[in-house]
């Protein structure tokens, strides 16, 4: 049965192999996020279908309510709230704090709430968000990220109680290094921080991770698919960071 979905951050990395996933599934994709011409080169990626590009910015609500008013009565059978930034922030004045918080956590909520009006009102919908193993961990520098990739959680949970009775089922993701642009800038950056090369600090950071290497944005696509494709999980942080967190 073909399904309809709406991909934050489809622009590019995890987003844009979540929409290629769903795409090869047979399912409807709408594209959204702040760069036209990288959600054009994902929709170029997908199969043939009645896929959409929306222009917005998660941050401005003003902008999610133009995209909510472009779809018009298109139903939506799930959310998938994957927009994020990254990178350090250091108290000061060009601390990034409040641009990762309103981003990363803030955006999230904008995102979900503007478009909840428009999931379907007939079976199982879903709302699946991009967390991050950093709502796990400690990254010094890194506490803008960590905090909203933690606060995500908490928002998961409460939606998945307050949306329960509507049979919407709500979950996160929590992947770790995965093989994406904004991963690579990530390692390039620590490394110049610590005076190493991208490669050498690679090295380093893959000894706490016991496969020793990075998932592939293909790899947390087949977990998003199979997270839409069920009926019984819902309130459920699931991590996929090759073993970096072991929860029991």
């Amino acid at each position: 049965m073909t399904k309809t979905y709406l991909v934050s951050g489809a622009g590019s990395g995890i987003g844009r192999a979540i929409a290629q996933k769903l795409s090869n599934d047979g399912h409807t994709c709408i594209l959204l996020g702040r760069n036209a011409t990288h959600l054009q080169q994902t929709l170029a990626s997908l199969q043939p279908g009645s896929h959409h590009i929306l222009t917005a910015d998660i941050t401005d609500k003003k902008s999610l309510s133009n995209a909510f008013t472009e779809l018009g009565d298109v139903a939506i059978d799930g959310l998938i709230a994957n927009s994020g930034i990254g990178g350090e922030n250091n108290w000061g004045n060009t601390d990034r704090w409040q641009t990762i918080i309103d981003t990363n956590l803030t955006g999230t909520y904008n995102f979900v709430n503007t478009f909840l009006p428009k999931l379907i009102n007939a079976g199982e919908k879903h709302i699946l968000i991009t967390s991050s193993v950093l709502a796990r961990l400690g990254v010094a520098n890194y506490s803008a990220y960590c905090a909203s990739k933690a606060g995500l959680l908490g928002l998961m949970r409460s939606w998945a109680v307050q949306f329960a009775p509507e049979n919407i089922l709500v979950n996160a993701i929590c992947p770790g290094w995965v093989d994406t642009d904004m991963a690579q800038q990530g390692l390039q950056g620590i490394a110049d921080g610590i005076g190493i090369t991208k490669d050498q600090f690679y090295d380093i950071a893959m000894q706490s991770v016991p496969l020793r290497r990075m998932s592939q944005p293909e790899e947390i696509a087949g977990l998003v698919a199979y997270l839409l494709s069920q009926r019984s999980i819902t309130g459920q942080t699931i991590d996929i960071n090759c073993g970096a967190v072991m929860n029991s």
